[in-house]
């Protein structure tokens, strides 16, 4: 049962709060068992399986990420899944991260090669490739702040005890990315993450007052770098925490080993907290990997800054969160079930896939080969012989956000009855109005 009182979960849980949300019967498993999300299994512990509406979910909020942060100057690579221990070693992973660390190796090694070389680590974090990246240039201080960001997938070695659903994995996704800049710019790119975070979260309805924010200072025992360099990177941190007028709290202690960071906890809907977006000013990285870039004097003895940031942080944990906070159902921007046809009868079937074809977008409605850019609607057709009263409930039950009769009258009149989840109000229009409702739904996230 839930142990919080209903008035003290913040106001953007509440406002979808019910008395279902303390049921243990409707966590985001069973929501997600109801509408086919995901799945786990015992082969693969820690791991998820997205089936195909939980998938639409993910790339939807991958592909909303990628145009938020296009904004602000990020590009996007792809970088490999294991190294070889060397660059654990010279990140320093290795010596403070071992233990939550997979060790791969080949079954065979290959004659002339060094057993000891051929030790390989899954990746728990992207910041060591995106430097092998930033070192394979020269590079100037025109170029900065170079912006890299990445969705490839991490491992972490987490304990078997501690596994939890979508929250505690042992593979997940992040928004991950880091900035490479001077020591005068570092400033302006943290405040920018701490709006780009603000934004984003204010499209799914998330207010700034409701974001926790923690500064978490250096480690007592396992830190790299001088104790002056994270005084001044602390000093950093918390200016542009008091400058965004928003309370924020010291978490001492708590920083990662290269560095202090700002998280980010949002409160879902049964009052727990959950570290998402994180924001880590690391002076350390560059240096052990020796990055350089030429000053504006000439000189190429210079480090730059490196700045780690994530917004949604896990995907797989944010998908969590926003399970609970709309318990299945989705705005229409984001939901993987847009849209259901549903015939009177048989004899209205070719019509319904007519309708179909005319309100799913542009890419399904081409003939020829779909465009690049276009819209793309999730529409389905349930043509089952049940009654219509059946199918509407069942559509409401998976949480459908457009519900559309088609039926003789409509048929007569080139116009479709449709409702949507949240009224049971009937409305008719032409399938090119409706379209154009939907579009306007996608662009101002609706």
């Amino acid at each position: 049962m839930l142990s919080l009182r209903r008035s003290r979960l913040p106001h953007w849980a509440l406002r979808h709060y019910s008395a279902n949300v303390a049921s243990s019967t409707n966590t985001n498993h069973a929501i997600s068992v109801k509408q086919q999300l995901y799945t786990t299994d015992p082969v693969t512990p820690g791991s998820i399986f997205f089936l195909p509406h939980g998938t639409r979910i993910m790339n939807k909020l991958i592909q909303f990420m990628k145009h938020q942060q296009m904004r602000y100057g990020f590009e996007e690579v792809i970088t490999p899944l294991i190294y070889k221990n060397q660059l654990w070693e010279t990140s320093g992973h290795w010596d403070n991260y071992r233990d939550d660390m997979f060790k791969v190796t080949g079954n065979v090694v290959h004659e002339h090669e060094d057993p000891q070389l051929h030790e390989y680590g899954l990746k728990p974090m992207n910041c060591p490739g995106h430097c092998v990246i930033f070192s394979k240039f020269e590079r100037s201080y025109n170029e900065l702040p170079i912006r890299l960001s990445d969705f490839s997938s991490l491992h972490r070695n987490e304990a078997s005890g501690a596994l939890s659903g979508l929250t505690r994995v042992r593979r997940f996704h992040q928004d991950d990315g880091h900035i490479f800049c001077e020591f005068d710019q570092v400033e302006d790119e943290i405040s920018n993450t701490v709006n780009l975070i603000l934004e984003s979260y204010k499209v799914f309805g998330i207010p700034s007052d409701e974001i926790k924010f923690t500064l978490s200072t250096r480690p007592e025992d396992k830190y790299i770098g001088e104790i002056s360099t994270w005084e001044k990177a602390e000093e950093k941190l918390s200016n542009v925490l008091t400058n965004t007028g928003n309370s924020w709290t010291i978490n001492p202690g708590d920083g990662a080993f290269y560095g202090p960071k700002i998280d980010v906890q949002l409160t879902d809907a049964f009052g727990k907290a959950h570290q998402v977006g994180t924001i880590q000013l690391d002076f350390q990285l560059p240096a052990r990997f020796d990055l350089k870039y030429i000053d504006k004097h000439g000189s190429r003895e210079n480090h730059p800054i490196m700045i780690h940031r994530a917004v949604f942080g896990s995907l797989e944990r944010f998908f969590a969160i926003l399970l609970d906070h709309y318990q299945g159902k989705w705005p229409f921007w984001l939901n993987p079930r847009q849209a259901v046809i549903i015939p009177v009868n048989d004899s209205h079937k070719s019509v319904a896939q007519d309708i179909k074809k005319q309100i799913s977008g542009d890419i399904v409605s081409k003939t020829n080969i779909a465009p690049m850019t276009g819209h793309n609607f999730f529409v389905d057709i349930d043509g089952r012989s049940e009654t219509v009263g059946i199918r509407i409930k069942d559509a409401i039950q998976k949480g459908y956000s457009y519900i559309i009769m088609v039926g003789d009258k409509d048929i007569e009149n080139g116009t479709i009855a449709c409702r949507t989840l949240a009224s049971r109000k009937v409305e008719n229009m032409t399938p090119q109005a409706l379209l154009e409702r939907f579009i306007r739904h996608e662009k101002h996230y609706e």
